[in-house]
């Protein structure tokens, strides 16, 4: 599972039909801190995200389309969760606080 940021939506007129009615949204990955990491994610959403929340991303093909309840869907990344709060315990971080 990893944490992103929705950047922005994907519509798509033709599209197969295990993914009809499913809304497609672009994550942006990032560290816990909301640092971006890594290249942007098509995702199916499956609990109503917007652009701009903080966001719980499962990256694989099974669980992402356990996520859409539909079997055999061909998904590869899906939103499970918003994020409404991210608390790092800064003993067991690593960081300085300067923020090394």
């Amino acid at each position: 599972m990893q944490i992103g940021r929705v950047i922005g939506t994907v519509v798509s007129t033709q599209k197969h039909h295990k993914l009809e009615a499913a809304k497609l949204l672009l994550v942006q990955p990032t560290d816990p801190y909301g640092v971006d990491r890594g290249v942007p994610l098509l995702t199916i959403d499956s609990v109503g995200a917007g652009v701009g929340e903080r966001v719980l991303v499962v990256v694989e093909g099974r669980a992402a389309g356990a996520a859409l309840r539909r079997t055999a869907a061909p998904v590869d990344a899906a939103i499970v969760g918003i994020v409404d709060e991210v608390t790092i315990d800064p003993e067991a971080d690593g960081r300085t606080e300067a923020g090394s």
